[in-house]
């Protein structure tokens, strides 16, 4: 009877610790943060839409005039178009830019060394070195998925930001479109030549 309760508790052992050792790896994996960051930067390079309207004063309108009649004219393009060229909106082009959290390879790695663990917990004694092998090769495969799945969801994430940020210019290019038309049309109506 000793050598049954003996053979018994050693495989109900290691499958205590592989228990373990899974439970622990589940809350750890639970705990992680999300797969990717995300960052804002200024982009020098971009465009900001033109709003500049260039008049001369065709029919001898004073210096004092000029500027009066500019600056009335702003503000009913600005009333007409919904855009000021003044605001906030064309401030430093902001860029956001999604990366994963993890290094490359971070999931394989970390999925190579916890396989090798349980791996070789859960060989038999007189083979402990296939066990290691097949659970390394198994936790990296498990890991290179997790990366991929990681890289994955943060290139979603930047096509998104980046449909979001171009249909924002899109609109503020066509508001900036409209404005011009506006104060073309206001002074033109106040007798100048617009260019």
């Amino acid at each position: 009877m000793a050598n049954i309760s003996n053979f018994i508790s050693i495989p109900v052992a290691r499958l205590f610790t592989v228990v373990a050792v899974t439970l622990i790896s589940v809350f750890l994996i639970a705990c992680a943060p999300q797969g990717y960051t995300v960052k804002k930067q200024t982009v020098a390079g971009t465009q900001i839409p033109t709003t500049t309207v260039y008049f001369y004063p065709s029919k001898g309108q004073s210096d004092d005039q000029q500027k009066r009649d500019r600056y009335e004219c702003y503000l009913w393009a600005v009333k007409q178009s919904g855009f000021d060229p003044g605001q906030a909106q064309l401030a430093p082009h902001q860029r956001v830019e999604v990366k994963p959290a993890a290094p490359p390879g971070a999931d394989t790695a970390s999925g190579a060394v916890g396989g090798a663990i349980i791996g070789s917990m859960m060989s038999p004694r007189r083979d402990p070195g296939f066990g290691l092998v097949f659970g390394m090769i198994t936790g990296a495969m498990m890991g290179a998925a997790s990366d991929a799945a990681r890289q994955q969801q943060a290139e979603q994430a930047q096509q998104y930001y980046d449909a979001k940020e171009a249909k924002r210019y899109a609109v503020i290019e066509r508001q900036a479109r409209d404005y011009r038309r506006a104060m073309t049309a206001c002074l033109e109506g106040r007798g100048y030549t617009v260019r």
